[in-house]
């Protein structure tokens, strides 16, 4: 958690920047944009880190063989989600490249791949298995986080 909260800070920070970039730097409402804005994205990957991490360790429980511990789940999600964290500092900044964003989370793929062994044992005959739904948990999760946040603030507003 030591590598993921920093990064959740700086992610946050980089979508109020970038929110009060294109809104504008006048008036109270730009303000409120920016601050909800930046609190979506906080929440969103602070609860899809978790989320993401209890997801592989009892889904990999049950469907991979791997022994279950939720401190190595946390740990492998929050290194793992280095490519979600970096692709939203820079979409917090630059909203327009989302298009080349997209594919660039396929890199999760690879991270998953590579670390799934090493960190979370798991045998060679689920890889495949744990990293597709590991990687679709790390960037799903934070996904619907982020447009249920969205869409309860415009309710509740």
């Amino acid at each position: 958690m030591d590598f993921v909260y920093p990064m959740i800070g700086l992610c946050g920070l980089s979508v109020f920047i970038g929110s009060l970039w294109t809104m504008g730097w006048g008036g109270p409402e730009s303000f409120r944009y920016a601050m909800t804005q930046c609190c979506a994205v906080a929440v969103s990957l602070f609860g899809g880190c978790f989320l993401s991490a209890y997801l592989i360790n009892s889904l990999g429980m049950r469907f991979c063989g791997i022994k279950g511990d939720i401190y190595q789940a946390q740990q492998f999600a929050g290194y793992a989600m280095v490519v979600v964290l970096l692709l939203k500092i820079i979409l917090g900044i630059l909203p327009d490249f989302w298009i080349i964003a997209l594919p660039l989370q396929l890199y999760t793929l690879y991270v998953v791949w590579e670390g799934c062994m090493p960190v979370m044992q798991v045998k060679e005959r689920y890889r495949l298995r744990f990293t597709v739904f590991a990687s679709l948990a790390l960037i799903l999760c934070p996904w619907f986080i982020e447009r249920a946040f969205t869409w309860l603030t415009v309710m509740l507003n």
